[in-house]
């Protein structure tokens, strides 16, 4: 029974010692001098349904403080609310150098996410010959595409700061996961822990070290060279992907690119989740993607999340009731464990300490939401936004 107690403890001592130091939240971006003269960024927006938040990010994104050609483009995704009428009203509310370019999106082709190909819509219009390039004056072809999404809100010093970076470096992709709303009891239960997995999934450090395989980015603000994203084979490459921005960071990492992710300190999302509904509803849409749609990955996932999550908690309080001391050791032992690598993602979202002590049953709720996914999938396929992608196996 000691042995079997000690099978979390294993697995956690392997986490904190060989795990990329992911439970760590240091990787920012860093401060870079500028370099000698700014490139061209052309910023493209997909946008479909977005009226309720592009008060609150597009603004952020017409009054960057970027010191070289800068365009924005919005592509309107066949939205059903006022998306771009909102938009064309803020563009001229703003008063600044930048005017956003609102695309009107067609529906996507067949074997195409709507969010990709409203992507190679704004990317081409922006080329050379596209329907927006020329619209700002003095802008050649864009030497950086700026990917994010219409729900983000960046400080003016955004687009400035990643392409020094970028420029410096010698990257040709440079991503920041953007900081997610906590302001709701479910937000603040959930959302911390949504970051520390998917940095368990893929440790920044790992991301960010060239020649190793590793590679992810976070799809709300990806700053790619053109040029590379050509070399990769464009958009088009991932056209149905769902987690697009990891296959596009895999994507370019394979064609020879250097990348680079890390946590954002300032770009933030502006989406509410208010109930819990809308937390299940956008990790049910991706997770079973993230298992290749493999039953046996999904088996897998659910007895290890059992073993490294609840084992601990089962394993101190099953060795109380028992009366045996070694195994309640050992279970407090993985369980501390545990909670220290939580404890830094939970204060970076400026929320109390004592929070992390509710991971175990979180990651109950990540396992049943990927149990949803995985029934959703083979029930009506991935749905999103009023789109289905993939049809139901019968």
């Amino acid at each position: 029974m000691v042995w079997l107690a000690a099978v979390p403890l294993i697995i956690w001592v392997y986490i904190v010692l060989f795990r990329g130091a992911f439970w760590t939240t240091g990787v920012r971006l860093p401060v870079a001098s500028d370099p000698a003269s700014w490139p061209p960024v052309s910023v493209v927006v997909p946008a479909r349904n977005e009226a309720f938040v592009l008060g609150a990010s597009l603004p952020t994104l017409l009054s960057q403080d970027y010191p070289g050609p800068l365009q924005v483009i919005l592509v309107d995704d066949h939205s059903t609310d006022e998306t771009a009428e909102v938009a064309r009203r803020l563009g001229g509310q703003a008063g600044g150098r930048v005017v956003p370019v609102v695309v009107s999106g067609e529906e996507p082709p067949p074997g195409w996410s709507g969010k990709l190909w409203a992507l190679a819509q704004g990317i081409q219009a922006v080329s050379p010959g596209g329907s927006a390039a020329g619209t700002t004056p003095g802008l050649a072809p864009p030497g950086f595409l700026l990917l994010t999404d219409a729900d983000i809100a960046h400080p003016p010093s955004s687009v400035r700061r990643l392409v020094a970076w970028a420029e410096s470096a010698g990257l040709d992709e440079v991503s920041l996961m953007a900081r997610l709303r906590v302001q709701t009891g479910w937000e603040r239960l959930l959302i911390p822990a949504f970051v520390y997995f998917f940095a368990e999934l893929y440790p920044f450090r790992w991301v960010n070290r060239r020649g190793r395989k590793t590679a992810a980015a976070a799809g709300g603000c990806i700053l790619v060279r053109r040029q590379a994203l050509e070399r990769a084979g464009g958009i088009s490459t991932i056209r149905s992907a769902v987690i697009d921005d990891v296959a596009l960071a895999k994507a370019l990492k394979r064609s020879g690119s250097a990348i680079w992710l890390g946590l954002a300190d300032e770009v933030r999302s502006v989406r509410p989740y208010s109930g819990l509904t809308d937390l299940w509803d956008m990790v049910a849409r991706s997770a079973y993607t993230q298992l290749s749609f493999s039953p046996f990955l999904l088996l897998g996932t659910l007895v290890g999340l059992t073993i490294t999550f609840v084992g601990p908690v089962v394993a101190a309080v099953g060795g109380l009731i028992a009366g045996a001391p070694a195994i309640t050791v050992v279970g407090a032992a993985s369980f501390v464990l545990m909670e220290l690598t939580y404890v830094p993602t939970v204060h970076y979202h400026r929320l109390g300490f004592w929070r992390a002590a509710g991971l175990p049953a979180v990651a109950c709720l990540y396992g049943a939401m990927t149990v949803t996914s995985a029934w959703r999938h083979y029930r009506e396929g991935v749905a999103w936004k009023g789109r289905r992608y993939g049809a139901p196996i019968d």
